[in-house]
């Protein structure tokens, strides 16, 4: 953002009086940057104030010089005796001169010096050798008072309070103090004392006026840094929120060009750079869907899918601006992202629910399945009535472990991971399946070399993992005599991330049930709650982990990708 600074005499005025350079940062910007930020902020806001300064210096310099050679030409064309009255000749001629002389070598010692005794002693001398001009040009009917006027205001620009009066103090006294020594010299001259006490009180007014001007003007510029300050510090802001938002934000001229692209829609749209380039080069669909938008704005645009990253993106689109300045700000959402809030929401609710309601649920279902136990060691049942009480039974369960998975989702802890060594825990995790196994159920173990150090919630992993078995046993079971599982632990060539596959040598899964095998409350199976699998892919993502289906020939792959072990916990 360009920022617009006034040529005021205010800057100049407290700067130079002090001979500090300071400038204002206050509000956001000051509570959003580091000390780096601030700090050239600062300098930012101090340059055009010692710019200003320099200018306003130059041309006080500038000034004298012009009033010392307008002097010197009147002396050399002998106009001087018939615009001034002058007491010397040859007092008004050197004085000239050396007015010149002077201030030549002022502008060249002088020119940028920012010391506030080095800008009184430059005020003091040109009021001084103004003085001595004005007394042997002959007083006020010289006119030289005015320049004396005028040299006062302007020291007041450069010196601000009591120094600034002492200026025009000086200047008053050698006004008055000239019209005295004249008058006492010459009897016959008319007396000029009114004019020079007019002249005096001019000088002071002027002291004051510059002064009070130079004040509000401070004020003024003071207030503009300060909201000057503020507006960076909202632009960084909002530039920080639209980067860090999930939604992809893309804002598109009249060309169809980038002008703007946050981080979210750069890897939504698998690209490292958009801003400069046509949207036509990216994403075709994009633009098709634009262009129906163009057409008929109150149709919801379709969803499209990114052939880079093979998300599914739903786009929208407002208009901003009009005419030449139009622009168009696209949306994009990840639709996996926005199903997955909504299941994650739908589960909240449904957590709550029956977290209200599991107390009335299982009191009639736990008389149900009594019952049903009960009459089924009745010995004048029947081989069918003994089926139905089996079924009655079975049923039971499963409305058991439903309530029983949707409560750990309402009431899941968060984990608390610790820095495990997969090779150790994974050996201790078969041994206690070999335990608990039926004869029927195998597990097998292979670890690749390699360091398989990992953060993990182990209570979390175990969960996980129990489940992942029990499906992989009962998936090898529909096809096969014995149920087989092998563990396989590795690590990923590309990623360098420690990788455990869950292998079952079962029918598989088609590739229509694998779009749905982390929905929750979808199963294969009549017996399973459709919770497990979702339950233990938010359990690794909870520990910064990831749970993927793998298809294979001969069965199926769970594959979990953990953390790296050096992250910090």
């Amino acid at each position: 953002m360009r920022r617009r600074w006034s040529v005021a005499p205010s800057a100049a005025c407290t700067c130079l009086a002090t001979g500090h350079w300071c400038s204002n940062n206050s509000g956001i910007a000051a509570r959003l940057t580091s000390s780096k930020a601030r700090a050239a902020v600062n300098a930012e806001a101090a340059s055009p104030r010692v710019k200003q300064a320099q200018r306003l210096l130059r041309l006080y310099h500038l000034y004298r010089l012009s009033i010392g050679i307008t002097l010197v030409l009147l002396i050399s064309s002998n106009m001087d005796n018939r615009l001034l009255e002058s007491a010397n000749d040859d007092l008004l001629r050197s004085g000239s001169w050396l007015y010149l002389v002077l201030n030549i070598l002022l502008v060249v010692f002088l020119e940028n010096t920012r010391r506030p005794a080095r800008l009184f002693g430059l005020a003091l001398a040109d009021v001084l050798l103004l003085s001595w001009l004005f007394f042997v040009a002959g007083g006020a009917p010289s006119a030289i008072g005015n320049l004396l006027i005028v040299s006062v205001a302007i020291g007041n620009t450069l010196l601000r309070g009591r120094i600034g009066l002492l200026i025009a103090a000086v200047a008053t006294l050698g006004i008055v103090g000239s019209s005295f020594f004249l008058g006492l010299s010459d009897a016959s001259r008319p007396s000029n004392y009114l004019q020079a006490g007019t002249l005096g009180a001019l000088c002071f007014a002027a002291a004051l006026l510059v002064q009070g001007l130079t004040r509000r003007l401070e004020a003024s510029e003071t207030l503009a840094e300060q909201r000057a300050s503020e507006v960076v510090g909202l632009e960084a802001l909002n530039a920080l929120i639209l980067q860090r938002m999930r939604t992809g934000i893309l804002v598109l001229d009249r060309q169809r060009r980038v002008q703007l692209a946050n981080e979210s829609a750069l890897n939504l749209l698998g690209m490292h750079d958009l801003v400069g380039q046509p949207i036509d080069d990216c994403s075709n669909a994009l633009v098709e869907r634009l262009q129906r938008w163009l057409n008929n704005p109150s149709l919801r645009p379709q969803s499209l899918t990114v052939p880079g990253t093979g998300l599914t993106l739903q786009p929208s689109f407002i208009a901003l601006g009009h005419h030449e300045q139009h622009q168009i700000l696209v949306f994009l959402e990840d639709l996996a992202q926005v199903s997955q809030q909504a299941q994650q929401l739908k589960l909240a609710s449904l957590g709550r629910l029956t977290a209200g309601i599991a107390h009335e649920i299982r009191n009639p279902l736990g008389a149900i399945s009594h019952a049903a136990q009960l009459l089924r060691e009745s010995e004048e049942l029947n081989s069918a009535d003994r089926r139905l009480t089996q079924i009655i039974q079975d049923h039971s369960q499963r409305m058991n472990r439903v309530i029983e998975n949707v409560l750990q989702l309402s009431r899941r802890q968060p984990p608390t991971p610790q820095r495990l060594d997969l090779r150790t825990w994974l050996q201790q995790f078969v041994q206690q399946a070999h335990e608990s196994a039926t004869e029927h159920q195998h597990l097998h173990l292979s670890i690749d070399p390699g360091d398989y150090i990992t953060l993990m919630d182990p209570d979390q992993l175990t969960q996980v993992l129990d489940n992942l078995l029990r499906n992989a046993w009962r998936h090898s079971a529909m096809i096969n005599e014995q149920a087989e599982a092998w563990l396989k632990l590795s690590v990923d060539p590309q990623s360098q991330l420690s990788t455990l596959d869950i292998i079952d040598n079962g029918p598989g899964v088609t590739p229509d049930q694998q779009a749905h095998l982390f929905e929750p409350f979808f199963t294969t199976s009549s017996q399973g709650t459709g919770l497990g699998l979702y339950l233990s892919r938010e359990l690794c993502e909870s520990n910064q982990a990831r749970l993927d289906f793998k298809p294979r020939q001969g069965g199926g792959c769970f594959r979990i990708t953990f953390a790296h072990g050096r992250k910090q916990i």
